[in-house]
């Protein structure tokens, strides 16, 4: 009998603690494009990078720094500019490229300085305690993870510099 209920209890215990290990298990991290999908603040972003058939770069290795504007950025933006993008899918992935770093930076990587964008284009980071910008955009949620890198949701739509 006394064997009987401490083989129960072993396997009781053994069957909890597996339980418990799963249950605080984090999931594996997503990719970007499956990351910038999820996050409820960023579904025009989502929109546009369809849009611009753009998906597969962000499920690509990687690994990128996306700094994606929110809804609300997207709201700010004049809605005759927002419709020649959606009109012109050159410039809307060339918009949305240069939102994106091909290199993999947490806010608390960021120094000060100009980095190259997915579109060849330089951009001014800065960081003061907890507070990033990235050109005039101000980084209002940072370090959501993905398998491939992070994204950053700013404030504001950034506008690439028109090459000459």
């Amino acid at each position: 009998m006394f064997r009987r209920y401490a083989l129960q209890s072993a396997l009781a215990l053994v069957a909890v603690t597996a339980l418990g290990a799963c249950a605080t298990r984090a999931p594996a991290p997503q990719t970007l494009a499956e990351t910038v999908a999820k996050t409820s603040s960023l579904q025009t972003f989502n929109t546009l990078v369809a849009e611009a058939g753009m998906t597969e770069t962000l499920k690509a290795a990687g690994p990128y720094t996306v700094f994606a504007p929110s809804d609300a950025a997207f709201k700010a933006v004049p809605a005759k500019t927002l419709t020649a993008l959606k009109a012109d899918k050159a410039m809307l992935k060339s918009v949305l490229s240069y939102h994106i770093v091909p290199s993999r930076m947490e806010s608390k990587d960021v120094k000060p300085g100009n980095v190259k964008t997915l579109g060849g284009a330089m951009i001014a980071l800065a960081r003061a305690g907890n507070f990033v910008t990235v050109e005039d955009a101000m980084v209002e949620q940072a370090d959501i993870a993905a398998s491939n890198g992070v994204v950053h949701v700013v404030d504001r739509v950034m506008m690439p510099p028109k090459k000459k």
